[in-house]
């Protein structure tokens, strides 16, 4: 036979076999990106960012960016406890780092996604404690995990230690588990980064990105937090020597600190081979010597750190970003685009200088929202702005019902299914979110606190060792500088809030209140 005719009945074949696939597998795809500590800011999607990330940007801009979503919890194994099960807190069981070990023999979504005929796989963080549970496959980071040379735990309980930069590690074993997966069946995939978790260690290659850059100060940078207590209480403050270390934090490395703090900071970077580690200390220890050699101090000093800072944040952000698209032209070389949900967002957001700070915990803005983008596979033709309020407790039940799965009674969460489909919204949606953060006395001494937000307002109980109450009109002050919990002018607006507040509350099976009461 002709070796023309050969190759033409080849390609046949081949494109017969690959129709035959997709006729077979009518059900979406999903990959699931989670960052850690990666805020809505730091995206220039989201606009007046001082990054560009152009291949997060090329998500939201070919599908939906949602400029109201929300976190339940703003700390990182609770908020991944609520994703996977579509609960808050106090239903999930996980509601704080430090003395949490999640349930997994509960019902999570995952388990679910496999009844509905899914391959399940999470790669990365998983933060959790306990042994994952509901994937065919999983490989993650230990604890926190490693920015060099991150040790891995592997789903048949054996560890091992990764070459490489763990942005780049976390991405090739996702890719490499889409090459090898049954590819017959639907998939969901969990891709959970470490960045950009503190401390904030770049990829050797961006040692010197954004370097020659100058970061603006936040408007609200040199807060003073009057009429907010439990705002003055905390321990996240750039400017403080305690709350943001010199060493660990910013680098500035002085020869014979062995203080706990700077002991973890090198075992961190001594996990490099020798060659990198000689570019690393190069490039850092000149920074050293140039701030021994002009010490700051007060104002001048917290701006410094605030520099450092914003510039480490960047260059993990911008190895994220490139990543991201690594994983997008993947899924485009192999004819996954089309029929895949893509999800990219974060853990909670995070504080970029805002008020002096940095990391997450309150229920203010910048932590309490997260990016969220979308781009979505076919029948789902929604595209731009979503404005409506959404949580992360929404991703359990809107990936069962893209799969065509039943969404129990029991998940809290509302499918996002319905705001996808079309250009018009529903008609009922809610209008008001509500959040519990519970890890106190703990790093960063952020009070227990729950509240509502509305599309308007903001109404917040600090409680435990404190009992104060605050209130904000996001509309006139979008920064919550002015506490107006108590003001004669908003007196019917408080009352109002309070009685939703207890309506959620209720709604959501929170018997906090309740037990305050009692303790009185």
């Amino acid at each position: 036979m002709d070796k023309h005719i050969i190759l033409k009945l080849s390609i046949i074949n081949c494109q017969l076999s690959i129709s035959t696939m997709a006729m077979a597998q009518t059900k979406p795809n999903i990959v699931y990106i989670m960052t850690d500590d990666h805020t809505a800011q730091m995206m220039s999607c989201y606009g007046n960012s001082p990054i560009q990330t152009p291949n997060l940007d090329r998500i939201a801009q070919e599908g939906v960016r949602f400029t109201h979503s929300f976190v339940a919890n703003s700390l990182s194994g609770p908020s991944r406890a609520c994703m996977i099960t579509g609960k808050l807190s106090h239903k999930n069981g996980f509601t704080n780092n430090e003395h949490g070990i999640f349930d997994g023999s509960q019902q999570t979504m995952p388990k679910l996604m496999q009844l509905a005929g899914y391959q399940t796989a999470l790669i990365g963080k998983w933060h959790l404690v306990s042994t994952p549970t509901g994937f065919d496959h999983y490989d993650i980071l230990e604890g926190q995990g490693e920015y060099y040379n991150p040790t891995f735990i592997h789903d048949d309980g054996t560890r091992s230690i990764e070459k490489g930069y763990c942005t780049d590690v976390i991405t090739d074993k996702a890719i490499r588990w889409m090459e090898q997966r049954d590819k017959s069946e639907p998939f969901i995939l969990f891709v959970h980064h470490k960045a950009c978790h503190r401390d904030w260690l770049p990829d050797l290659k961006d040692l010197h990105a954004f370097e020659d850059q100058t970061f603006s100060l936040p408007s609200t940078f040199w807060d003073n937090y009057e009429g907010r207590p439990a705002a003055r209480q905390q321990e996240m403050a750039i400017g403080s020597s305690h709350d943001m270390d010199l060493i660990y934090d910013n680098k500035i490395y002085l020869p014979g600190d062995t203080s706990r703090l700077s002991r973890l900071y090198l075992d961190y970077v001594n996990r490099l081979p020798e060659e990198d580690r000689k570019t690393y200390f190069q490039f850092h220890d000149s920074l050293s010597r140039d701030f021994k050699a002009h010490p700051l101090t007060g104002r001048e000093l917290t701006e410094f750190k605030f520099q450092r800072y914003m510039r480490d944040y960047c260059k993990v952000t911008k190895s994220l970003d490139e990543n991201v698209g690594r994983l997008m032209q993947y899924l485009q070389d192999n004819g996954l685009l089309e029929n895949t949900l893509i999800v990219y967002t974060s853990d909670q957001g995070f504080y970029m200088g805002e008020h002096g700070w940095f990391d997450k915990r309150f229920m203010y803005e910048e932590s309490l929202n997260t990016p969220l983008i979308m781009r979505l596979p076919q029948g789902y033709n929604r595209r731009g702005i979503v404005n409506e309020m959404v949580q992360n407790i929404d991703y359990a039940p809107t990936f069962l019902e893209m799969a065509g799965a039943p969404i129990p009674d029991d998940i809290q969460g509302m499918s996002l299914a319905p705001l996808l489909k079309g250009k018009d919204s529903p008609k009922k949606w809610r209008d008001a979110i509500y959040y519990h953060y519970y890890e106190f006395p703990a790093e960063h001494m952020v009070k227990r606190h729950y509240g509502i937000r509305t599309s308007r307002y903001k109404l917040i109980h600090f409680y435990q060792d404190i009992d104060q109450w605050e209130l904000y009109d996001l509309q006139t002050d979008p920064s919550e500088m002015h506490n107006l919990y108590g003001s004669p002018a908003y007196a019917k607006v408080q009352k109002r809030m309070h009685k939703r507040l207890r309506q959620l509350q209720e709604y959501y099976d929170d018997p906090i209140e309740k037990e305050l009461k009692h303790i009185q």
